[in-house]
């Protein structure tokens, strides 16, 4: 097999295994049978999965379902402790209690009452220094969170009903805002062109909330629609947008502005809308006649959060 081709297949192979945890965190997620969901043998798995990802199995498990714990304390305000525990996979409130303590240094409790905004700020001290305006504006977009903090600017929002979307994607790992724009100017612009993919419409998928993971640690996917019925090369790699309602706000704006106008979807207008999120992911939706300007980098596309009924 062709170098290039081999490393397709791997990079395949282990985003196969994220995909898997990731959709069933509140399962038994054994080395086994993630070696086999890859493909590989149990004894070789565990060592390419920390040469590949820079962290242990066992650890990687243990952050994502803290994290997403974490997510959906914020996100689903009638979920009680133990409910989040058990949904990402803990056996008891206690145990779910003290891995997140360790995680952030505060009970789950505690950071529901709004914890998050200094934790964030412990976990990424160096984030903060590097840009203090943003440090500041992410503790308020927390503080409103919490607050439940009506907005008086009105916001266009649209409920819309999604079928589940087969997309192929080019994924980029690191900070949100303006280096996702470098990452689409520079690797995923042409590798749609490369695979004939430029027309369709095409998605921004964020996998992880920056005021929850680590900076260095956000996955986000660039997306174009693939036809299902039509098989990807081996060096494509592919997934499904999950279909179901979704809260849309139309953005228009630079790259480096686009988390501003995330928290005031999140934070001003869903807590007071009778919805909260679901597990789905939140997603960027580029519609093909979406506006575009070359010389400020300003683009249209539509903020899409996954809901369900509060």
């Amino acid at each position: 097999m062709p170098l290039a081709d081999s490393r397709s297949e791997y990079e395949r192979r282990m985003h196969r295994v994220l995909e898997h945890i990731d959709r069933r965190l509140d399962q038994p997620l054994e080395l086994a049978a993630l070696a086999e969901v890859a493909h590989f043998s149990p004894f070789h798995f565990h060592r390419l999965f920390v040469a590949w990802m820079g962290e242990t199995l066992g650890d990687y498990v243990r952050r994502r379902r803290v994290e997403v714990g974490a997510m959906r304390l914020l996100a689903q305000p009638k979920l009680s402790v133990l409910e989040a525990a058990l949904s990402v996979g803990f056996g008891s409130g206690e145990a779910f209690a003290r891995a997140f303590k360790i995680r952030f240094g505060v009970s789950p409790s505690a950071w529901r009452k709004g914890g998050a905004t200094w934790a964030n700020a412990m976990r990424n001290p160096d984030q903060a220094d590097r840009n203090p305006d943003q440090a500041a504006s992410r503790g308020d977009a927390q503080a409103g969170i919490f607050a439940n903090e009506p907005t008086e600017i009105p916001m266009d929002i649209k409920l819309l009903d999604r079928v589940a979307t087969p997309v192929a994607y080019l994924r980029y790992t690191g900070p949100y805002g303006a280096p996702v724009g470098h990452f689409w100017q520079r690797e995923a612009y042409p590798w749609l062109v490369a695979h004939g993919l430029l027309g369709q419409p095409r998605y921004g998928i964020a996998h992880d909330d920056p005021d929850i993971t680590d900076a260095k640690r956000c996955r986000y996917d660039a997306c174009a629609e693939w036809p299902a019925e039509s098989a990807a090369p081996r060096a494509v790699l592919t997934t499904t947008i999950p279909g179901g309602r979704y809260a849309a706000l139309r953005f228009y704006g630079t790259s480096s502005e686009i988390e501003a106008s995330w928290r005031r979807l999140l934070r001003d207008w869903l807590p007071s809308s009778g919805y909260q999120l679901d597990a789905r992911p939140c997603f960027e939706h580029y519609p093909t006649d979406g506006r575009y300007d070359p010389k400020t980098g300003a683009f249209e596309c539509d903020l899409c959060a996954p809901v369900a009924p509060l």
